[in-house]
């Protein structure tokens, strides 16, 4: 069970439809758009990832390595907690697009359910158990985890022109240890994480950290991401010039709202800023 899309419960934005009415377009950058640094999405866009944070054998694992800190939940009793937290985490945030913090809820359950036999494991390991538990389940949880064709050799002529950046949904326990894991992770400052804020996309202050951290104006940034609400109506709204690669994540259609430039080939991000191919 994952963060639920939070697009149909969004409020209206009439002003929103006049907004996103741009054409996506092919072939090279307009000569007008003046783009100093390029900014992308992670999950969908440049890495392939499966995971299913509802997968039963997270809890089932939870749940017997908790016993030996003396708690005592069963598996499902232990999902049924979990995710009661969540939603908990979720209402009482005032941010209209709230994150959740997995570490955050795996704390709650050791501190609401602990035994006489918890309160006297040493400090460090009770300190420690909630970042444990939440890197296990997001281990569990991962099927998959990869690089869509040509990404790295994407980067490499890229970051040779400009500066990167990373504005991504994600929980910070786990982002960048993903990002190390497919080597990725050298190519990108400042990378903004929502799981660090409480907050996560389409919120234009995600984009807005990335844009400052590359020391430039939201016009000369170009964005790319594979959903349509998040990603381009998110980057939209903060002023960026926009790509939507196409994959086979993300939702391709959020109102009336339409990318700059659609992509379904990672090297035609360069041609669209009139680079050569690797």
């Amino acid at each position: 069970m994952s963060l639920p899309d939070l697009a149909p419960s969004a409020a209206p934005d009439v002003a929103a439809y006049t907004r996103c009415r741009r054409p996506a377009k092919r072939g090279v950058l307009a000569q007008s758009m003046d783009i100093r640094a390029v900014a992308f999405d992670v999950n969908g866009t440049m890495v392939k990832i499966l995971a299913d944070d509802d997968e039963e054998r997270i809890f089932r694992a939870a749940a017997h390595f908790l016993t030996y800190q003396g708690i005592d939940l069963h598996r499902h009793e232990l999902r049924e907690i979990y995710f009661r937290i969540m939603k908990e985490q979720l209402r009482a945030s005032p941010e209209r697009y709230p994150e959740f913090d997995a570490v955050g809820i795996w704390r709650t359950i050791i501190d609401d359910h602990q035994t006489d036999f918890t309160r006297v494991l040493p400090a460090g390991k009770l300190q420690q158990m909630p970042l444990f538990l939440a890197e296990m389940s997001r281990g569990i949880s991962r099927r998959q985890l990869g690089l869509y064709p040509y990404v790295r050799e994407v980067l490499d002529v890229l970051r040779a022109h400009y500066p990167l950046a990373i504005v991504t949904d994600a929980q910070s326990m786990y982002a960048r240890g993903e990002l190390h894991k497919v080597s990725l992770l050298g190519y990108f400052d400042p990378i903004i994480v929502s799981g660090d804020y409480g907050y996560r996309k389409p919120d234009r202050r995600l984009f807005q950290f990335a844009v400052d951290g590359m020391g430039v104006a939201a016009g000369n940034a170009l964005y790319v991401g594979n959903d349509m609400y998040r990603d381009i109506y998110g980057a939209r709204e903060a002023g960026l010039t926009t790509v939507m690669f196409n994959s086979d994540q993300g939702a391709k259609a959020y109102r009336d709202c339409a990318p700059d430039y659609t992509i379904t080939d990672f090297r035609d991000l360069l041609q669209i800023l009139g680079l050569p191919l690797p």
